[in-house]
């Protein structure tokens, strides 16, 4: 065996199985200790109590088990949006956020440390990327989550920090795991991806043929302001992004998401919604219009309450399905990397 510890969370029931063959343990073995791992999310490998005292030490010695850490917990006075900040093993922050809805439980996780995309009006990216997360950091965010709260987790969104097709591979490895029957046995139904528009990955995304929703962080009806608020833009057209998205849904039969924040004076004129919906006709697609939170190191602002409507109405009289996004915790740092920014300033302020 290398001396590098294995990150036993991260593996599949399969590679599970393979690893304990290695340590020269029956196959079935690997089942039980994933079940261990996803079903009943234990913290510490002493936990699993029908496991042999002695492939217990052996896991401690060949493997790491990810624990995430509770690190700050803010919870909204007025919705009960829960946003959490977490410790990695290696002293990088990461958040995620709780929202509670009629229909369940829904999770916002992060997928990197950071995030090298650079959108204008987002905070997470402020600080630039560091890294990727593991599988087994993405799936503890909603294990330590469900069990801080006693209750199931129906719906996940990769939509906190970090660019998900930025780790692709990582992310593909979650997605089988969260929805696999021996873990947390999520439809694949109630899980969205988010992207800014990394069209390769879309479009690989689309050939693994699953039923997860694609959200894409549209935020402009043109390439131009679509280059002014994205960096991303400037390797990627807006039409190109689009074909990549109308091939996800020809590939998956899945609707596409379009999420679009409405900054006040930037994106939210009349002719902006007149140009989207002819970027989009045809499309079997849905808008989610979002008031951006505005961030202190930036000067954008929200587009009011008139404008909004407005916007909305434009788009229904071109026959295009859309919602107005409720916001959620703007009394706690509701936005994506507002918490995890701030406890990062706080750090240097002290060091």
């Amino acid at each position: 065996m290398s001396c590098e510890k294995v990150d036993l969370k991260s593996l599949s029931l399969n590679q599970v199985c393979d690893f304990l063959q290695e340590l020269g343990e029956p196959k079935f073995r690997g089942k039980q200790i994933y079940q261990w791992l996803h079903k009943k999310q234990v913290d510490s490998w002493d936990e699993m109590t029908n496991v042999s005292k002695s492939l217990r030490e052996k896991l401690k010695e060949n493997c790491t088990l990810t624990s995430l850490k509770k690190e700050a917990v803010q919870i909204s006075k007025i919705d009960g949006t829960r946003k959490y900040l977490f410790l990695l093993e290696d002293g990088n922050v990461i958040e995620s956020v709780l929202m509670r809805y009629k229909h369940g439980n829904s999770v916002c996780i992060s997928s990197q440390v950071g995030c090298r995309m650079g959108c204008r009006f987002c905070a997470s990216t402020l600080d630039g990327l560091v890294r990727g997360l593991r599988p087994s950091e993405m799936l503890d965010q909603i294990y330590q989550i469900g069990k801080d709260i006693g209750e199931r987790i129906s719906n996940v969104v990769v939509m906190g920090t970090g660019e998900p097709m930025d780790n692709y591979d990582n992310l593909l490895q979650f997605i089988h795991m969260l929805t696999d029957e021996n873990g947390l046995n999520m439809s694949q139904r109630n899980l969205t991806v988010s992207t800014c528009g990394i069209v390769p990955r879309i479009r690989q995304l689309a050939d693994e043929k699953l039923s997860i929703t694609l959200a894409l962080s549209l935020h402009a009806s043109n390439q131009e302001k679509r280059k002014e608020l994205m960096p991303v833009a400037n390797s990627f057209e807006i039409h190109e992004v689009i074909d990549a998205c109308k091939y996800y849904f020809e590939q998956t039969g899945r609707r596409v998401t379009f999420e679009y924040s409405l900054v006040g004076g930037v994106n939210d004129s009349e002719e902006d919604a007149k140009e989207l919906s002819i970027l989009i006709k045809g499309m079997n697609c849905h808008i989610n219009l979002i008031p951006v939170n505005p961030i202190k190191e930036r000067d954008y602002v929200s587009s009011n309450t008139q404008v909004v409507n407005a916007f909305k109405n434009k788009l229904e009289k071109n026959g295009i399905n859309v919602t107005i996004r409720r916001e959620m915790g703007r009394d706690i740092d509701g936005a994506c990397g507002q918490l995890r920014k701030r406890y990062i300033s706080a750090e240097r302020t002290v060091d």
